[in-house]
């Protein structure tokens, strides 16, 4: 979703008049698949929200900006251009990220045994049944990865588990071994898809041929479309400035409201809205943050003059007079040694604050966020007297459940500091 935004954003800083159309884009669904057809805009950067209901018989190209994971669904997807047309042309752009990407929708279309293992042993530990949060407390497996067991497990016959009201409780039934014969070999099939798929990227002909093939069809009359052939590679240029507006984007960090299960963080007590420099290992920033941390020890002065920017453009209102990091044992020169050289560079004081409490697992090891508020509520030690009059800088490297943030801001602003503006260098979204 996010690089549907991303995407069209670019394109339109290229004069290409096009809209991103996302299952998240709500009423605005209808006037958008209405402007492509009416042909207002030159194309929609859709995600699979974009159904195979819709017919545009005149729509004379179907770009991939990845490979689909199948040959059947990029046949069905691809196959909306031309229907109308003597010729269309149907591009797949194919990056490494992909394979890596298709599979992890692989491994994770069934839950695994030890998910499922959990996930029976809290059920079987309370009579009375659990909801599907209460589940969450005492699991560390990902909320949607409990809704997909129970949701899977439920469908068997019989069922080793039942829903009752918003409860959920064990049945007198096993789970058959039947599951996991069956989760293995739609797998398997998976797999043996996206190596069909991928081993139509690599052709250097005969595609729709291929395609055809595939779907059990006769090649037999297929021809080379009226078409001239499209450029294999783009200027040097191009590649600079996707580059440049990479790096001029960034990303917003919403503060987290509710504890879980669900209590309210006092907005007093809450961080504000903060920035992230890049996506991790994007071809913006994200690379040279990812050498910073995982090869060289330390990041680039480049991504300080990045921040500074950054905060130009931002401008957090009432504006930091101070700079503090989140700390870390496990590397605990990274951080720091960043923000002194950032609050330096915006003429501003930095204070060591915050300190880390004890040794925690690593956070990105923690499923749920449930699991992650535990994970670091009491793991963060504050001296008062380091406080600093007004706003604070806070920054980290890296960002993905914002619980850190959440509970440094609510340890801080409880001992009297000014507001708290969250700033990382990378989202990681669950990459690291």
């Amino acid at each position: 979703m996010r690089d549907a935004h991303s995407v069209a954003a670019w394109l339109r800083s290229r004069g290409i008049e096009v809209a991103a159309y996302t299952g998240k884009i709500g009423p605005d669904r209808v006037a958008l698949e209405q402007a492509l057809l009416n042909d207002d805009v030159k194309a929609l950067i859709a995600t699979s929200a974009l159904g195979m209901g819709f017919d545009k018989p005149d729509l004379a190209f179907v770009i991939h900006y990845e490979a689909p994971g199948s040959v059947v669904a990029y046949y069905q997807q691809v196959g909306r251009a031309g229907r109308a047309l003597e010729a269309a042309r149907g591009v797949l752009l194919s990056g490494e990220e992909e394979t890596e990407i298709t599979g992890y929708f692989i491994r994770s279309a069934f839950p695994t045994r030890n998910e499922v293992e959990q996930v029976l042993a809290a059920l079987e530990a309370d009579d009375e049944g659990l909801t599907q949060n209460q589940i969450e407390t005492k699991v560390n497996v990902s909320s949607g990865r409990i809704q997909k067991t129970l949701q899977l497990l439920s469908l068997e016959s019989p069922p080793p588990i039942v829903r009752q009201g918003s409860s959920w409780q064990l049945t007198a039934a096993s789970l058959s071994d039947d599951f996991w014969k069956r989760a293995e070999r739609l797998t398997d099939l998976r797999r043996k898809e996206q190596a069909e798929m991928q081993e139509y990227v690599q052709l250097s002909s005969g595609h729709m041929a291929f395609l055809i093939r595939a779907l059990d069809g006769d090649s037999g009359g297929i021809s080379s479309p009226p078409l001239p052939p499209l450029p294999a590679c783009c200027s040097r240029e191009i590649v600079s400035e996707a580059v440049a507006f990479l790096r001029r984007s960034n990303l917003p960090v919403e503060p987290r409201e509710r504890w879980p299960p669900g209590g309210m963080i006092d907005v007093e007590h809450r961080a504000q809205e903060g920035r992230v420099l890049c996506v991790w290992n994007d071809a913006g920033w994200g690379r040279l943050v990812s050498r910073g941390k995982l090869q060289d020890g330390r990041f680039s002065n480049e991504l300080v003059d990045a921040c500074v920017e950054l905060l130009r453009k931002w401008r957090p209102d009432p504006p930091p007079t101070w700079v503090a990091a989140i700390p870390s044992l496990r590397n605990p020169h990274l951080v720091p040694d960043f923000a002194c050289r950032l609050a330096a560079a915006l003429n501003l004081p930095f204070s060591p604050v915050l300190q880390k409490k004890g040794t925690r697992p690593e956070q990105k090891t923690m499923e749920n966020s449930d699991r992650q508020a535990r994970n670091v509520v009491g793991s963060l030690a504050v001296d008062k007297y380091a406080i600093l009059p007004g706003p604070v800088l806070l920054v980290d490297d890296v960002v993905d459940s914002r619980w850190t943030f959440t509970v440094a801001a609510w340890e801080l602003r409880r001992r009297g500091c000014g507001p708290v503006w969250p700033i990382a260098l990378a989202d990681a979204g669950g990459r690291l």
